[in-house]
């Protein structure tokens, strides 16, 4: 669930409470004033200091292995290359030869740390106010009623060595690139609520929803009679709502404009998401078997993309196009489609797409007449 600031300063205020005198001192961020800080991390100083007191906290008190560097240089080195994709020049210079040789082991430490941290700043609606809250400001967006979220494969390229075929061949998604894919699922806001999955980009996203954690919850009714949000790559169940594929009629146009609307959220949330952590654009090479380091970056990132939006920090400038949603495999026209589900789908559209335009009759009184 997507909390509000203050109750972020208080999990803040909680999470310092177990601290100690480090504390509060000065950091190696210092160094850098507010402009070369947003260019260097695409965060502001505020939203970096949380972080660092997060993270040293939870490398206090969880992580085994007791930090042997100062913490706020591990999450500078580990915020840069998230930032850019690579360990800045200006930053090396700054905290020397010695990390310029470990960063990939820091990086891999601070990333683990901060998935870690996924349950406290990633939340899925599970209060009966909290899912009410989701799908009102859902509501306002699109008109759709009773949807928790918008559901969508994130696609992030890797390299793959072409010399071993059959692994080289899984990581192809089917837009011919190779990616790793994880599944996401964000609100109205673009505050990313689950993130789940790491698999080879030739993994369809029907196939991560049946297996995933919080599909299984849905699909098992133990989130309520709500709807997520689904792309032509799933199916249509009594829990995911996919667009009409042949609409015949203005009502079921409508549904399908308003689907693309609040589907168009999760695009410019990725997007956002890649904006900030350039990383994410070209996360290097990939073996099927190890993928483990590779999902916590990708979930580290989009802890930190929740963190920045409770300290209203605006991503860097788009370059060029927002990135569309990956399609997916689409379905046959013979694949059988659940009639319940079905029948659900075409309630709400009646409901909630179908104009209701009003005429009197002999006596005077208003009669409603609904077009098709």
């Amino acid at each position: 669930m997507a909390f509000a600031l203050p109750v972020w300063l208080a999990v803040q205020e909680e999470l310092l409470g177990h601290g100690d005198a480090d504390f509060g001192t000065s950091s190696c961020f210092d160094d850098f004033n507010d402009e070369a800080l947003f260019q260097m991390f695409h965060l502001t100083r505020s939203c970096i200091a949380f972080i660092t007191d997060a993270v040293r906290i939870r490398m206090w008190t969880v992580t085994p292995d007791k930090p042997t560097s100062p913490v706020d240089v591990m999450v500078m080195v580990a915020l840069n290359y998230y930032a850019h994709g690579a360990s800045s020049v200006a930053v090396l210079q700054r905290l020397g030869s010695s990390f310029a040789e470990s960063s990939p082991t820091v990086i891999g430490t601070i990333s683990g740390v901060i998935a870690g941290m996924s349950d406290q700043f990633i939340s899925f609606p599970l209060t009966r106010d909290a899912k009410a809250s989701v799908a009102s400001r859902i509501k306002k967006v699109c008109g759709i009623p009773d949807v928790l979220g918008v559901l969508a494969p994130a696609h992030f390229k890797i390299r793959a060595s072409p010399y071993e075929k059959n692994t080289f061949r899984s990581f192809v998604n089917t837009l011919g690139y190779t990616s790793i894919v994880s599944q996401i699922i964000c609100d109205s806001d673009g505050n990313i609520l689950s993130v789940e999955k790491c698999c080879v980009g030739s993994t369809f996203e029907q196939e991560m929803w049946d297996t995933s954690f919080r599909g299984r919850e849905i699909e098992k009714e133990l989130h309520g009679p709500y709807w997520i949000i689904g792309g032509k790559g799933y199916h249509l169940s009594k829990h995911v709502l996919t667009p009409v594929s042949e609409p015949e009629n203005d009502s079921e146009t409508r549904f399908n404009e308003a689907h693309a609307k609040i589907q168009d959220v999760m695009r410019t949330t990725l997007g956002s998401l890649k904006r900030r952590f350039r990383c994410l654009m070209q996360l290097g090479f990939a073996q099927e078997t190890s993928l483990d380091k590779k999902s916590n970056i990708i979930k580290a990132c989009c802890v930190l993309h929740n963190i920045a939006k409770k300290f209203s920090v605006p991503p860097p400038p788009a370059a060029g196009k927002i990135e569309p949603l990956h399609p997916g495999k689409q379905h046959s026209a013979s694949e059988k489609i659940d009639p319940e589900a079905l029948t659900a789908r075409q309630k709400l559209i009646s409901n909630n797409f179908t104009l209701v335009s009003s005429s009197q009759d002999p006596s005077g009184n208003n009669v409603a007449e609904e077009s098709v």
